[in-house]
């Protein structure tokens, strides 16, 4: 088996092995945390290893499932989730719960095992492909066709027509198989921006939405997911870095995007006028996801 700092940057290729690193770091945990400190609804971890301290990430408290039974049985009811809205029922509010706790669990044991575990430059890195691997993962358990594309725009420089690439975290599509390429975007496919928070890339998303459709020659779809928007500020305070402003200047002046998802949500875009532009994650395979690839 595997050490866990090598589990964690290993890339996975299905459900049940993130399912697996999360409960490694579960289990790890109790061994290594000296102590909880509580910072408005989250939990900042430390821990002191031959006299160094280290700090994990904020830990929202009501999605964060520390129990590794705990987190068995939920992930178990995930799964069923996961088939129910793929069979296209109706979801409970109970299982919207679900769904996020169980994804931010996944994703944010990930994230402070590799603050602990491994160097910061590393981490950041890996935590961003783990997030992007989760949700793929997710989306293809839907059923729903899915992939990363590459578009390839020409512009004129002093040395001729060059190509710049517009990278896509992910492209989601209603067909059998994505039909965008790297000289078309397919206008029923969705451009899915993933990044495991808003900040400093929030205006990026709106740029590229803007550029693909004079690209496409037509609307395109983009949303963005997030997984956070919060951070420690130095050892035991928290400080949220949804810079709500700017987002709707981005919205009301540039573009609209289709939607934007956050696993746990920063207060404020609960409250209007962002809760008309910003969900949960949960809404977005359970709902929107199925509406925007609808013609």
């Amino acid at each position: 088996m595997k050490s866990l700092p090598e589990d964690l940057q290993t890339p996975k290729q299905s459900l049940d092995e993130f399912s697996s690193i999360a409960k490694r770091v579960l289990g790890y945990l109790p061994n290594v945390v000296s102590k909880k400190t509580t910072a408005k609804n989250y939990l900042i971890l430390s821990s002191v290893v031959a006299g160094t301290s280290k700090f994990a990430r904020p830990i929202n408290k009501k999605l964060f499932i520390f129990d590794i039974e705990g987190f068995y049985r939920k992930y178990n009811e995930f799964l069923s989730v996961v088939d129910k809205i793929k069979d296209r029922k109706a979801v409970t509010s109970e299982e919207y719960n679900i769904i996020d706790s169980v994804v931010y669990t996944i994703q944010q044991s990930i994230g402070v095992g590799m603050d602990f575990l491994c160097n910061p430059n590393s981490a950041r890195k890996h935590v961003g492909n783990r997030f992007e691997e989760l949700i793929r993962l997710i989306i293809t358990g839907l059923g729903i066709k899915n992939d990363k594309v590459v578009f390839k725009i020409p512009y004129p420089s002093e040395g001729g027509e060059k190509l710049y690439s517009c990278e896509t975290d992910i492209i989601v599509s209603p067909h059998s198989s994505v039909k965008s390429g790297t000289k078309a975007i397919d206008k029923n496919e969705i451009v899915v921006s993933l990044k495991t928070t808003s900040k400093d890339r929030m205006g990026k998303i709106f740029l590229d939405k803007l550029l693909m459709q004079k690209f496409a020659k037509h609307p395109v779809k983009v949303v963005g997911i997030f997984l956070n928007d919060v951070q420690r500020k130095e050892t035991e305070k928290t400080s949220y870095t949804f810079v709500s402003g700017l987002f709707m200047v981005y919205t009301k002046f540039l573009t609209r995007l289709e939607g934007v998802y956050f696993v746990d949500p920063p207060p404020v875009t609960q409250k209007a006028p962002y809760n008309q532009h910003i969900s949960s994650f949960s809404k977005f395979i359970a709902e929107d996801i199925w509406k925007l690839l609808s013609p």
